[in-house]
């Protein structure tokens, strides 16, 4: 009985080590659930517009290259990828990017009237960086 007592409170002690375990690269005292002290690293896309709205759906910071005015970008449906960010920039200087979502509508910081469309161009957003809050994304210049 004893031995089972002591395999059980070692399991236990295991079970809750890694329950709220925390992961540290090149630390050995992480403070977060994951604490990098180093340089982080995103996955980068290239996306060229086209006649149908192109997807945005891979990597973290995305350049678009519209082919023509008002191509449409599109961003997933933010219910499925809650608390995902991207960081757009368009880097064509000729034509303007629309940038819409498939689902919900994209709210600017700090307000509470959304849109279905943004329009990204030079001297006004360039780049914009969005997150999704599980409904709808928020967008920043």
């Amino acid at each position: 009985n004893k031995l089972k007592f002591y395999f059980t409170m070692i399991a236990c002690n295991f079970a809750c080590i890694y329950a709220f375990s925390q992961v540290g690269i090149n630390t050995t005292s992480p403070l977060s659930t994951l604490d990098i002290n180093g340089n982080l690293s995103v996955k980068v896309i290239n996306l060229a517009g086209s006649g149908t709205p192109t997807t945005i759906n891979d990597g973290v910071y995305i350049s678009i290259n519209p082919q023509a005015q008002d191509q449409e970008f599109k961003l997933p449906n933010p219910t499925l990828v809650p608390g995902r960010i991207y960081f757009i920039r368009n880097i064509n200087n000729t034509f303007t990017a629309k940038l819409t979502t498939v689902s919900g509508l994209l709210f600017p910081k700090n307000t509470t009237t959304g849109t279905s469309q943004i329009y990204m161009y030079d001297n006004n957003s360039r780049t914009i960086t969005v997150i999704s809050d599980g409904t709808n994304w928020t967008y920043i210049y």
